[in-house]
């Protein structure tokens, strides 16, 4: 025993010197720099030239080129490539006075060249590992292309589908998406941050993006104490818990603050309660955009409200660089805030490894080795397949026969390599992801006839910013793809929005099918009903009339590089999908904002009234519930649960309860069930929601196979953040549910005493 202490003592004392080593250097390093150089670190520029040409002659660029030659830069976004990267950190290592190097920056989302799922995809997998395995193989083969920081993971949790960037988060559960945020931030950064194969994270948007007014892009936000806690908190503080390097705030503002300026959110939580350590980036241009917010008067004010609140470096605004000398000249903010600031930065640097090896991420070899290498498209045909959700399967029309069938593919984004990619994708090359006719024709059983029916109409074909529509104006390959499904025993129709049409800015008012997709589905069921509908979108959508007439439909979101394949898989029975919906699919977009954990009210329904009565919580011309809940997802198996039981009826604070069940695959295959747990709190100090997920496991079985399965809860699993104002779990009745998905209704009961 003393030998263990000594070891452990050892150990700590160890980490110790090594953390206070860096710190060393940091304070070392820092009394070296003049004020210039010490801002110079807080500014990030988007490459704005051709790196590897020649130097800018003029202009905008030759300024900004002579601040990174002079070492008034700290880091640059969208420069990748060895060269590019080499090209640029070369520039600042070797003209500036102290040679600090630069943390390259990129828009990291769900891959570089080879695209694994869009982040809602891969959180549909309900699969921790998985998603892990996606962050930690996209990390490798950007820092192969010379990319040391990634903007993401995005953890916002968002309960509005009309919000174009619900493809970047993990959906409207903040337990989920908790565990989600914890999962990519070990991917991107690994053991060891100073490896040439990890890179640093980033959490966005700090705070509260995804309740944009509206489902709005870049709307005010206004909510409560209880749900910014409870609800938009748990993410950010799981990804600090996770070892997270950097946060970015958000481009909103939240209760009338804009959160570049939250003092509250980023000096009092974050790097107070928190003990946060790394530093905050704004987010491109928010710095600037307080003053079209109304809550900065000019760039001088906003870059003094910015600083103050908490942000340590400027993306792209180019306020801190011009402004704050001045604002230290003016005695509106001080040295201490600078150096602040300035040690943040650069202890990420050090722990990157970039002092040591300026071109740490700069090995060419390396990256024609990695960069699409077959690690990359294995794990990425995987997590595409486990991505996908069955959302109806009606005579068990799936999966198709193998042989000697006649199927008829139709729909615009059949035959597509592009949209299966998503957006944010911009690292990838366009037209590179297999289509669903690709991956189809790989089986060579089947007669297999395509028709597009619906054409794309791409209207600014210029990378991030392209814009692709679904046309609403020419219907002329109608008949060619009626024609067809007439002939054919199966239709397997590819429909959904295209890549573009989801994503940043990309909010929509109406979640139907877009262009003449719903009516091309229409006809064709009207000659042959025998459809398979293969969905392909970034949010969920409207589906109520193929939900009553479609007798299958497989949830494909935007699987990435290896869609077809994927998808092909599933279809052909080869995968057997298992994935549970991380949002609510609504039955309309008036029932916006919709989440399963929503509060009860005072008038939660029609027991103990006038069954005619309308003095209850509800919409008088459409029903309450999704179409499609959260949790949801069907096999080609099927589960049967029984014997559920509490091993007590009581817990106490310092105890634990464990809930049992036993789960049996009565269908014919081998099936892999992702078993649901949650809990209700009936009576609290604040209201709490009707449901809350507390727990998930994956159980695999063959058919006619039986497993006992069973959770623990603790104290922990019972806080939250109360009228009291702080974490806690309160005495009194808790209720535990185990199901399928979220609207398991079988309940048992215990009292935490």
């Amino acid at each position: 025993m003393k030998l263990k202490f000594i070891l452990l003592a050892l150990l700590i004392s160890t980490v110790s010197i090594a953390q206070k080593s860096i710190d060393e250097k940091v304070s070392d390093l820092l009394s070296k720099m003049t004020l210039k150089e010490k801002i110079g670190q807080m500014n990030q520029y988007n490459g704005f030239w051709n790196v590897t040409g020649p130097v800018p002659e003029g202009g905008d660029s030759k300024v900004k080129y002579d601040h990174l030659a002079n070492g008034w830069v700290g880091s640059m976004l969208n420069v990748r490539g060895v060269k590019e990267v080499k090209a640029v950190q070369k520039i600042a290592v070797e003209n500036s006075r102290l040679g600090i190097p630069l943390i390259i920056g990129f828009d990291l989302i769900h891959g570089y060249k080879t695209v694994f799922p869009i982040p809602l995809a891969e959180s549909a997998s309900w699969d921790l590992e998985a998603i892990q395995l996606s962050a930690e193989l996209s990390a490798k083969e950007a820092a192969a292309a010379g990319i040391n920081w990634t903007f993401a993971p995005m953890i916002d949790i968002t309960r509005d589908a009309r919000w174009g960037r619900v493809m970047e988060g993990a959906g409207e559960d903040p337990y989920l998406g908790s565990l989600i945020a914890a999962a990519r931030v070990r991917g991107f950064q690994g053991e060891d941050l100073a490896s040439p194969f990890t890179i640093a994270a980033t959490a966005k948007h700090f705070a509260a993006y995804g309740f944009a007014e509206a489902g709005k892009d870049y709307n005010t936000v206004d909510i409560g104490l209880n749900t910014l806690h409870n609800i938009v908190l748990p993410p950010f503080k799981a990804a600090v818990d996770a070892g997270i390097k950097t946060f970015m705030n958000s481009f909103n503002d939240l209760n009338g603050i804009p959160a570049t300026a939250d003092t509250f959110l980023q000096r009092e939580l974050l790097k107070g309660e928190w003990n946060f350590d790394g530093f905050v980036v704004s987010d491109w241009g928010s710095i600037r955009e307080m003053i079209d917010h109304g809550y900065a008067k000019d760039n001088n004010h906003a870059g003094e409200l910015a600083l103050l609140g908490g942000s340590d470096m400027d993306m792209e605004s180019s306020i801190y660089i011009y402004e704050l000398e001045k604002l230290i000249e003016e005695n509106k903010i001080s040295v201490a805030h600078i150096d602040d600031a300035v040690s943040r930065i650069l202890k990420v640097k050090f722990e990157l490894g970039l002092f040591e090896d300026p071109y740490l991420y700069c090995n060419e070899e390396q990256e024609k080795e990695i960069t699409g290498s077959k690690e990359m498209m294995d794990a990425a045909l995987e997590v595409a397949k486990k991505s996908i959700v069955l959302l109806k399967n009606e005579n068990e029309i799936l999966p198709l026969k193998k042989n000697g069938v006649k199927i008829g593919l139709i729909g615009p984004l059949a035959a597509d390599k592009n949209s299966p990619l998503g957006n944010w994708r911009i690292g990838a090359d366009n037209n590179t992801a297999i289509s669903v006719l690709e991956g189809l024709k790989n089986y060579k059983g089947n007669d297999i006839s395509h028709a597009q029916g619906v054409k794309l109409i791409n209207k600014t074909p210029d990378g991030f910013h392209e814009e692709v529509q679904i046309n609403t104006t020419d219907k002329t390959g109608f008949d060619e793809a009626i024609a067809l499904a007439k002939k054919v025993e199966v239709v397997i129709m590819v429909l959904g929005e295209h890549g573009f049409q989801s994503g940043e800015g990309r909010s929509r008012s109406k979640l139907d099918l877009p262009g003449f997709q719903q009516e091309l589905l229409e006809e064709v069921a009207a000659v042959n009903p025998n459809i398979v509908l293969v969905l392909m979108n970034g949010r969920p959508l409207i589906l109520n009339w193929a939900a009553e007439n479609i007798p299958a439909i497989v949830e494909a979101w935007q699987l990435g590089t290896q869609s077809g394949n994927a998808i092909a898989q599933v279809l052909y029975g080869d995968y057997n999908p298992s994935g549970k919906l991380p949002m609510s699919f609504p039955r309309s977009v008036g029932q916006l904002p919709l989440y399963y954990n929503h509060k009860s009210t005072g008038r939660p329904g029609t027991e103990g009234v006038d069954p005619g009565s309308v003095f209850w919580s509800h919409y008088g011309d459409e029903k309450n519930s999704p179409l499609y809940p959260f949790g949801y997802g069907l096999s080609y198996s099927k589960f049967e649960y029984s014997k559920l039981q509490l091993n007590k009826t009581e817990m106490t604070k310092n105890s634990s309860i464990k809930a049992s069940f036993t789960i049996k695959n009565t269908g014919k295959v081998k099936g892999k069930e992702i078993v649901q747990l949650y809990i209700q709190d009936p009576f609290a100090s604040a209201t709490r929601p009707v449901k809350e997920l507390k727990g998930f496991k994956a159980i695999e079985l063959e058919p006619g196979a039986t497993q006992e399965v069973s959770f623990t809860l603790t104290e922990s699993d019972l806080k939250f953040y109360s009228a009291n104002q702080k974490w806690e779990a309160e005495p009194g009745t808790y209720h535990v549910f185990i199901g399928t998905d979220s609207t398991s209704k079988e309940k048992m009961t215990f009292e935490l005493n």
